[in-house]
């Protein structure tokens, strides 16, 4: 079992947080917004000087689902100073919206430029298992619902195919004025993911979203990992 997951059984969660998806998936080779965990003001300070400016802070607490609504995410950070005030600015914030939330931190994240969005995603199917998932990402998804799946493991055929059976693969192409995305590397992030499910049984649920996607590379810029409930 991986230790990130075990860490968080020993600890009676049924999720990761976003710092240890990362952490797990950037391990494995995928590639991910650099973020760390602070528990004070000078720690956040010092990620944000090692990762570089502009950042993004949020909180990090398998308590809260949805971080922007209660002040609990921050763009655009843009030095030390604003790194501290910025991890008090958001503590107060939940504080005062979530009192009773257990918090873990404060992510630390880079603040990567907007790409095409698309969503990278697996779950376990009760017939046939862990199955991957991919389409548009960010609000499309929701929307939309523009998506199609894969059982794993994948080859690399399969995440070639996954990605040309959305309708909205005319946009990774470039239409509309959109730069092409760099088929190759989504390809290649889809295969990883797919990796890391395989090796990792204890996976329910996982998704990337947005992953952005660029004429030459993609990232994932936040991630959520659902574990199975023990001796399922």
């Amino acid at each position: 079992m991986n230790d990130l997951i075990a860490t968080a059984r020993a600890r009676g969660r049924s999720q990761l947080t976003e710092v240890e998806a990362k952490a797990l998936l950037s391990a494995a080779g995928v590639p991910v917004a650099e973020t760390r965990l602070a528990t004070t003001a000078d720690e956040a300070a010092a990620a944000a000087d090692d990762i570089g400016y502009p950042v993004v802070m949020k909180v990090v607490s398998p308590e809260i689902a949805h971080k922007s609504d209660i002040g609990g995410v921050v763009l655009n950070v843009t030095d030390a100073d604003a790194a501290r005030a910025t991890f008090d600015q958001i503590n107060a914030a939940v504080s005062s919206a979530a009192p009773n939330a257990e918090v873990d931190g404060i992510a630390v994240q880079a603040m990567v430029p907007q790409g095409t969005e698309v969503i990278v995603g697996a779950t376990t199917d009760p017939q046939f298992g862990p199955v991957m998932m991919f389409g548009l990402g960010g609000v499309f998804v929701e929307v939309m619902k523009d998506v199609a799946f894969r059982i794993v493991p994948l080859e690399e055929r399969d995440a070639q195919q996954l990605m040309r059976e959305i309708k909205g693969f005319p946009l990774l192409e470039g239409a509309r004025g959109t730069p092409p995305a760099d088929l190759d590397a989504l390809g290649a992030l889809i295969l990883k993911v797919s990796e890391v499910v395989e090796a990792n049984p204890e996976i329910a649920e996982l998704d990337l979203n947005p992953i952005f996607a660029y004429p030459d590379g993609a990232i994932a810029v936040d991630a959520h990992i659902v574990l199975a409930e023990e001796g399922a």
